[in-house]
């Protein structure tokens, strides 16, 4: 199998199931109604959603870093962007965003060429490697959170 099959089979894992570890960004979100995507039900921590925003966000931002191939700083808008309307037709749209990152994402990395994968991302002292195994951790980072906010939301279940 070849380095970016195995990067690809990697952040499909992370995102959409099969991980080793446990449950997926896609597998833990599964079920949360817009009301709980919002609610803090832990102190000083982001919600639900504001980190399924952020992960589709850091997709996009590693996605574009790539394509457009220029030097490029993420605003504190665009690293954790603003909630907003909290209605679930706006939860399901934000679902469908992150799912449209993530394909988006997919569809640049099997066009890469392998040699890419050392280039030095411009902007940064790391290679497109490092950035996509990076967003692979990312997604299994926020999962967990998102794991430890459905729990305290639920602690019965």
């Amino acid at each position: 199998m070849s380095e970016i099959k195995r990067i690809k089979d990697q952040l499909r894992r992370a995102f959409e199931g099969e991980a080793w570890h446990g449950p997926s960004v896609f597998e833990v979100l599964a079920g949360i109604m817009a009301e709980q995507a919002a609610a803090h039900p832990v102190s000083g921590a982001h919600s639900i959603w504001e980190i399924a925003l952020h992960i589709g966000a850091w997709e996009r931002i590693a996605r574009k870093r790539i394509e457009e191939w220029i030097p490029m700083e993420a605003t504190p808008e665009e690293d954790w962007p603003p909630v907003g309307e909290t209605t679930e037709h706006a939860w399901k749209n934000a679902l469908n965003t992150l799912k449209l990152n993530h394909a988006a994402l997919q569809e640049v990395i099997a066009r890469l060429d392998e040699a890419r994968l050392q280039e030095i991302v411009p902007g940064t002292r790391y290679s497109v490697y490092f950035l996509l195994h990076g967003v692979i951790q990312h997604d299994l980072y926020h999962a967990g959170q998102i794991a430890l906010l459905k729990k305290a939301a639920n602690p019965d279940r």
